[in-house]
């Protein structure tokens, strides 16, 4: 069903095949939500921000502007789901860099513990995980604003708790935020196809309309 459901979206989405009715496979490809039931539909203004890299120099989300974003936030230290998220999102990265989408897609991790997660610390953890340097950039407000960056992740609609022992109480969002700055979806956990992924990046940075039809097989129910 995944093979029917990608070649009837695309041949759709690229308008070589008509409406969504006169697609012969529109009953698999009109239900991508039936599919990839991890992910949530928005639109709205992504929260601003104003961070550090692992080279000191000072990030915001404008500096991105032109290029599809995904974002999600991280700490080191975190035992499982935060290197395991990060692995997914390194899938996703590893199909977005084999094709013409590297140029247009950035990744952006954020550590929600900036006091422990270094420069080094960070770098580290980019590379154990898979994460391409060259379109993938991981930032943190510094150790002297502890907090920020767990106030933004809240902002994005995700609690970073502290616990007792370090450790942080967190849900897995992906978010991805299209060249003009608005979170257009949030992928959660950690079971989401990464192919879905990249067909929707595929979407937000294509020919204007590629969106909107892409959209409506989106929502067809």
């Amino acid at each position: 069903m995944k093979t029917l459901f990608a070649a009837a979206l695309l041949i759709a989405a690229f308008g070589l095949a008509g409406t969504a009715a006169a697609d012969p496979h529109a009953g698999h490809a009109g239900h991508l939500a039936d599919i990839e039931h991890y992910a949530e539909l928005v639109d709205r203004p992504a929260p601003g921000f104003a961070l550090l890299d692992l080279e000191g120099k000072p990030v915001s989300l404008d500096d991105f502007q032109g290029k599809a974003v995904v974002l999600w936030f991280i700490y080191a230290n975190c035992p499982d789901v935060c290197p395991l998220h990060t692995d997914s999102i390194a899938a996703v990265q590893q199909l977005v860099n084999a094709g013409p989408l590297k140029d247009r897609v950035e990744f952006v991790a954020i550590t929600t513990d900036p006091v422990r997660d270094t420069p080094e610390i960070l770098e580290g953890f980019a590379r154990a995980h898979g994460l391409d340097s060259a379109n993938a950039t991981l930032l943190s407000s510094g150790a002297g604003q502890p907090d920020a960056t767990r106030a933004l992740a809240e902002s994005f609609g995700v609690s970073f708790m502290p616990m007792e022992d370090g450790m942080q109480m967190h849900a897995a969002v992906m978010h991805l935020i299209d060249p003009t700055g608005k979170v257009r979806a949030r992928y959660h956990g950690l079971e989401f196809e990464p192919e879905n992924a990249v067909t929707h990046l595929e979407a937000l940075t294509g020919k204007p309309g590629l969106l909107d039809r892409f959209l409506s097989l989106f929502q067809s129910r």
